[in-house]
């Protein structure tokens, strides 16, 4: 919902949307719900071919619009994708925005509580404080609550607090959530510690899959795909691992593109190192009963 408030409550028909080809549904569904004609999807993670799109858009955009104002162009992407694992080029995204007089917008749903200094997104991972006119967030995945939000210029929130559908006619947080999200928030500022043991964590299992053989894709992030290709390989895989006590949902299509099913791993800052090699023996074993391993 907060994906669609963002977008709709300022793109209308007659703007233009710039988006990455592997952007997240909910980002989709509000490109759609705001009903624009004008959209291009560039390739993932593609800056030459996103700056291409960007002429086009910037070129249509020389056509007013039916109320004589100029159309804007917005350019939008996640910045970690929940897939891969992999980070958004957002320098170079934000230096093309500028470059070309675009709005951009991110959501880091995937990237609070886990990039940036004590977990401060994908914007402070950059260093792009106040370069990034939208951001997108959730309450749901690192602060393990519910909701989303959405940050930018005090001017552009006050227009979303009066004119944005889905924030006027939603019910706000209940009190358990807040008071639990005010903690997470306070835990998060006080210390690193959780933050450091979730990298610690992540490195610790990316290795040890990448040393048994496994691909694991792209990633940057804490997100570990087990590539599979096969979307049966896959639903097996992951059947044959809860038999093992291990809990790894199979990603298949339309999630991810035929023949690129993979079973998604997330360690957590408070996985034991035990849990680990848990999970990891697991993997190993299976790996190999299925020859995907040696």
């Amino acid at each position: 919902m907060a994906n669609c408030a963002a977008i709709s409550t300022i793109i209308g028909k007659e703007d233009i949307v710039v988006s990455d080809e592997l952007n997240h549904a909910s980002i989709i569904d509000a490109i759609r719900l705001s009903q624009v004609k004008n959209k291009f999807i560039y390739k993932h993670l593609d800056i030459s071919d996103l700056e291409s799109k960007i002429k086009e858009a910037t070129k249509l955009s020389k056509t007013p619009k039916s109320d004589g104002s100029t159309p804007r162009i917005l350019i939008v992407t996640d910045g970690v994708f929940s897939m891969d694992g992999d980070l958004a080029p957002l320098p170079e995204i934000v230096w093309l925005a500028k470059e070309y007089g675009a709005l951009t917008m991110v959501d880091d749903a995937h990237g609070e509580g886990v990039l940036g200094e004590g977990g401060r997104g994908i914007v402070d991972h950059y260093g792009l404080h106040g370069h990034v006119d939208i951001e997108v967030g959730t309450l749901s995945k690192a602060f393990s609550v519910i909701g989303g939000f959405i940050t930018g210029r005090k001017t552009l929130i006050d227009y979303y607090k009066k004119n944005a559908r889905q924030y006027l006619f939603s019910n706000a947080l209940t009190i358990p959530d807040t008071a639990a999200l005010d903690e997470a928030v306070k835990i998060l500022e006080e210390s690193d510690e959780l933050v450091k043991k979730l990298w610690e964590n992540t490195n610790y299992i990316k290795d040890r899959f990448k040393n048994l053989g496994f691909n694991t894709g792209n990633s940057k992030t804490p997100i570990t795909p087990v590539m599979l290709g096969s979307e049966d390989v896959a639903r097996d895989f992951s059947t044959k691992l809860f038999e093992l006590n291990v809990f790894a949902t199979p990603i298949v299509y339309p999630m991810v593109a035929k023949d690129a099913a993979r079973v998604r791993v997330i360690p957590s800052a408070a996985h034991s190192r035990e849990d680990l090699n848990l999970g990891i023996s697991a993997f190993e074993k299976i790996g190999k009963e299925m020859g995907i391993i040696k």
